[in-house]
């Protein structure tokens, strides 16, 4: 088993994801979970820079959630009228 080490190409993370699935049962407080966790956050630096999500416009979050569901708009109107009790 290597040392974990950055990741800086696409096979390095191929490669990390791959330990991830290997060690993902691992038991906690052992040798092998902290490699797992070492692993996550070097794989969760690795997507932040090479894969960023952007933050989601609140309106279209709904509108996809909603269309997502094969629900409309008018059945968030019991809803509204709860809330504005």
């Amino acid at each position: 088993m290597l040392e974990p080490c950055p990741i800086r190409t696409k096979a390095d993370y191929r490669a990390a994801l791959d330990e991830i699935e290997r060690l993902f049962d691992a038991e906690l407080n052992t040798p092998e979970f902290d490699r797992l966790e070492v692993l996550i956050t070097l794989v969760e630096t690795y997507e932040q820079g090479h894969y960023p999500i952007e933050a989601l416009d609140p309106i279209e979050a709904i509108l996809y959630y909603l269309e997502s569901r094969e629900l409309f708009l008018d059945e968030l109107e019991p809803i509204k009228q709860a809330m504005s009790c």
